[in-house]
């Protein structure tokens, strides 16, 4: 990507320019402070060896991300982010499942990556030379300065901008004396630290708890809970459209490259990972990414004061409560309930598909007669017809699946298909020497039952099916189960895990 289509210029008086520069050109390297070299030092390890081959034998490309407007987050039901959307392309170029894993600390994603618990990193993360001796850095996707994030005046609305600019600190040398909170070990502390040294001051560099991001130091400021922070110019600026109150235009650094990392002994990897960086980056879908975060403030402040946003709620749908109602009577968690609503008709009451199935479940009319539903538009009618037809594809498969977490994607793929169609593959998997009560084993025949040696074999009754559809739609749903798991009331699996133990 070209800097004329990343950088995000700021108007900045040119004499203070003139001092900003002087005052950069004392130093450019950046040095680790002692915290960091003993935080460094004390997690430093040799990574594991894990490359392309064996993350392809894996099947998935594990990635750490951390939640945030534009790294990862929910939205209406759908997971979206920047470094996510770009993800989700470069698994798919791959052939691979991506599996997210979530993290706001750096050391702590460094130490994940090392230690083989993940594949990527993909923060909005600065090239440093101290960073390069932990991990290998990929072809650089953007450039940003750092910027200093500060409050504006009460009054500020009612001031012109020469009043404002009077009383905000536009100069570096005015930092001196100043306390800034920074993310913990993140490039902030040693831009900051060697700005100190330069202007021949005394910054108070306050590093952040754990897991606290760029994101929630600058909401810390926009509340008033401290003066002042730093952040990555696009990721301030972003913000700056939810909290109208902050100022985010005097740059502390110089534009710094911003890219992902792997492990530095995972060579193919980081080759693939460059050439697809490389090639996406002529492609306009890139930039349509791009601008849908970083340059559209509008639906920016959309999604992030939406009450169905993971970024400033629990809730996923306006259908939330009947949801959790519902899933008790078929002993599920909510959100994979939620999960197939949003497979089946992305919420929408009204929604209609070419074959007759209506609303939020998508029931064709003759099963919700069945089912006593009288307005096939009533979200709780559907919702209760679609939980009592799951339901009973639950208790036939009950006797032929006994774990309930295998069982789950026998049902869900009945629902889409119809339980004929799975009960054939699982006839095959039996017939072939596999096994019929694993999901694995009976979706590939499955998906085989498109194929006329197999629809027209003797142990098939219901004949011919594009079983790749029930296959994509089982994984669909979880996957995005896993999301809502992450992003939606985590604690609940944390409970529930404590109350096993």
């Amino acid at each position: 990507m070209t800097k004329a289509k990343n950088n995000i210029s700021s108007i900045i008086d040119p004499r203070l320019l003139l001092t900003f520069v002087f005052v950069f050109a004392f130093s450019c390297s950046e040095q680790s402070s002692q915290s960091d070299q003993f935080e460094f030092e004390s997690r430093l390890s040799e990574p594991v060896s894990l490359d392309l081959d064996k993350i392809r034998e894996r099947g998935s490309l594990v990635a750490i991300l951390n939640n945030s407007s534009t790294g990862y987050f929910i939205y209406r039901g759908q997971p979206m982010g920047y470094e996510y959307e770009l993800l989700t392309r470069l698994a798919s170029e791959l052939d691979l499942r991506l599996e997210i894993k979530l993290t706001s600390d750096i050391d702590e994603a460094v130490y994940m990556l090392n230690q083989g618990e993940g594949d990527i990193i993909a923060f909005n993360m600065a090239v440093t030379s101290n960073r390069q001796q932990q991990v290998a850095f990929t072809e650089h996707h953007n450039e940003v300065k750092q910027v200093l994030v500060q409050r504006k005046p009460e009054n500020w609305h009612i001031m012109k901008r020469h009043e404002i600019d009077d009383i905000l600190i536009r100069n570096p040398l005015e930092l001196d004396g100043k306390t800034i909170h920074v993310q913990r070990n993140s490039a902030f502390v040693t831009r900051l630290e060697n700005l100190s040294e330069e202007i021949g001051g005394n910054i108070n560099i306050v590093q952040a708890e754990p897991g606290e991001d760029p994101e929630a130091l600058i909401q810390k400021v926009a509340e008033g809970e401290i003066e002042y922070t730093v952040a990555d110019e696009d990721v301030a600026m972003v913000n700056a459209t939810y909290y109208s109150n902050i100022d985010v235009s005097t740059p502390v650094s110089f534009p710094q490259k911003i890219a992902w990392a792997t492990r530095s002994n995972a060579s193919d990897l980081l080759k693939t990972v460059n050439s697809w960086i490389q090639s996406m980056k002529k492609e306009a879908d890139y930039y349509v990414i791009y601008n849908k975060y970083y340059k559209s403030p509008k639906a920016s402040l959309r999604r992030v004061k939406s009450t169905y946003s993971s970024l400033s709620s629990d809730k996923i749908s306006p259908f939330d409560d009947i949801f959790k109602q519902a899933a008790d009577s078929l002993g599920w968690d909510w959100r994979l309930l939620a999960a197939q609503a949003y497979q089946e008709s992305k919420f929408n009451v009204n929604a209609e598909s070419w074959a007759g199935a209506i609303g939020l479940m998508q029931l064709l009319p003759e099963t919700g007669e069945l089912y006593g539903v009288s307005d096939m538009y009533d979200p709780v009618q559907s919702l209760q017809a679609g939980t009592s037809y799951l339901s009973w594809l639950d208790g036939i498969w009950t006797k032929y699946v006994p774990d309930s977490d295998e069982r789950i994607k026998f049902v869900l793929a009945s629902y889409n298909a119809g339980q004929g169609h799975v009960l054939d593959a699982r006839r095959l998997a039996q017939k072939f020497g596999k096994n019929p009560s694993n999901w694995e084993d009976v979706s590939y025949f499955l998906e085989r039952k498109s194929e006329p040696d197999y629809y027209n074999d003797p142990v098939v009754e219901a004949g011919y099916c594009r079983g790749s559809e029930p296959v994509n739609y089982v994984e669909d749903i979880l996957s995005r189960y896993e999301r809502y798991k992450q992003l939606v009331n985590p604690e609940v699996i944390m409970a529930s895990a404590e109350a096993s133990i």
